[in-house]
């Protein structure tokens, strides 16, 4: 029997279930510092996470932002409440904890609300070897154990350690994309996140080939310059400033636990996620020819098509990091992109790095005397529309009139993976619902930019129209 029973909850606790619903997401947990996610909350998933996945040692990261150092301390007590060890790495990206995870063998917490503001903040689980903790893999059991009341069984608690993992992970990121060629200037937002933090170690290393330019390199969770969300092309107008001012190469944004990067080319064009897929997917190719490499159902078409061109196997998954990883283990895949700018690989025990991602950019363009633009030429073939989100009330209802406008035109093809694709030899787009928000999201691409225009334009008076 537990020798503690579980505290009764007041209506404010952040344990009240009506709270966990809100805070447990389909991939982590995330909210509102104090009234949604707090230090109770935190050490009661280190208890439910320990058991849940029966971890005798929980690796333990967190972000910059200043609620994270309490927080992390908080579920390592609960954690070695629960008689589980942890070892705390301190300041880590999420894709740092990731390689954490791999490297030392155990499950981890990494305390970060990513791109989310600074009065957010929230926890990312993975078991060993950084294997994704998601709503189906083991996060809805984890609230459901808080929500029963978080309880220790009597027993010896576990020991709290402190290692530094930082050169580790450098290290290993340079073993898996090393630069080498020509110099490049390199101009790096940070976004005030946890960039600041590795990439100065990453490169450090690569001192005889890049020029490093730091934008916004000092960790400051309140992100005075601008949000750490690079998907949103707001908040990539000083990086674009700063290329061309420079003279540089080419430009890094990542986001604030840097666990995604997008690229800037050397006239301050940005550059789509589907394009660096496609690159990453041809050097991995020619590293290992007729390999597997996943994408997601908005990304390009030009991937599938480079994959096969190549000799590869494409594979569709839908949106969502644990998707992928799962279609990575089962079909052993050497490589995964989805046009939300994360990227995954094989040989990083499956999971997402930004800043490999960004390797892989530096060590194409190092190896060609071509700018960037050129390089990727091969690479672009198509017009994207971007993620395009509409708040709707009734989403069953749009979708039903999509599918009725659409779905029996000549040529057009619907899918169901993930929301309602409809594919034309000239054009695909894709509609699917959030989550957490009461938005339908819209992808579209056309063979060229009139057509991209009008087929996005034409669906979204579909999806507007009681607006």
């Amino acid at each position: 029997m537990p020798d503690t029973e579980p505290d009764t909850q007041p209506a404010s606790s952040t344990l009240d279930p009506t709270n966990l619903d809100a805070v447990f997401k389909a991939y982590d947990v995330r909210g509102l510092v104090g009234s949604q996610v707090d230090e109770e909350l935190a050490r009661a998933v280190g208890i439910a996470f320990v058991a849940e996945v029966g971890a005798r040692t929980v690796v333990v990261g967190h972000d910059m932002r200043e609620s994270s150092p309490a927080l992390a301390g908080a579920f390592a007590q609960g954690a070695t409440d629960a008689g589980a060890d942890v070892v705390m790495i301190g300041l880590a990206s999420t894709d740092q904890l990731y390689f954490a995870s791999g490297h030392l063998g155990h499950p981890a917490a990494m305390f970060t609300a990513s791109h989310n503001p600074a009065t957010y903040n929230g926890i990312k689980l993975c078991r060993s070897s950084a294997a994704p903790v998601g709503r189906d893999s083991g996060l809805a059991a984890i609230r459901d154990r808080v929500a029963a009341g978080a309880t220790v069984r009597a027993g010896t608690p576990g020991q709290l350690t402190h290692t530094d993992v930082l050169a580790a992970y450098a290290a290993h990121l340079l073993s898996l994309a090393p630069v080498r060629g020509r110099r490049l200037k390199v101009v790096v937002d940070a976004g005030n996140g946890m960039a600041g933090y590795t990439t100065p170690a990453v490169f450090g290393r690569l001192g005889d080939v890049v020029d490093l330019v730091p934008l916004y390199f000092e960790l400051d969770g309140t992100f005075p310059n601008h949000e750490a969300n690079p998907i949103d092309p707001d908040n990539l107008v000083d990086l674009q400033k700063r290329v061309v001012a420079e003279g540089a190469d080419i430009g890094l944004a990542f986001d604030g636990d840097a666990d995604r990067c997008f690229l800037v080319d050397e006239q301050g064009g940005l550059v789509s996620p589907s394009t660096l897929t496609a690159l990453i997917a041809a050097r991995e190719l020619a590293r290992e020819p007729g390999a597997t490499v996943i994408h997601n159902l908005i990304t390009s078409r030009a991937v599938p098509e480079i994959v096969t061109e190549l000799g590869g196997t494409p594979v569709r998954t839908r949106v969502g990091h644990s998707f992928i990883k799962t279609t990575m283990a089962e079909t052993g895949a050497i490589f995964g992109g989805e046009h939300s700018g994360h990227f995954y690989f094989r040989d990083f025990w499956r999971a997402d790095s930004g800043m490999l991602a960004a390797l892989h950019a530096l060590a194409a363009l190092a190896e060609t005397d071509q700018p960037l633009t050129a390089l990727l030429a091969d690479y672009e073939r198509y017009v994207v529309s971007g993620e395009i989100n509409s708040t709707v009330a009734d989403q069953a209802a749009v979708l039903a009139e999509l599918r009725a406008t659409y779905g029996e035109r000549p040529g057009v093809t619907v899918d169901e993976l993930d929301g309602l694709t409809f594919a034309h030899e000239d054009w695909w787009f894709n509609v699917r619902a959030s989550n957490t928000e009461p938005l339908l999201r819209l992808n579209a691409e056309g063979a060229d930019a009139a057509t991209m225009a009008t087929i996005r334009d034409d669906v979204l008076t579909v999806i507007r129209r009681d607006q």
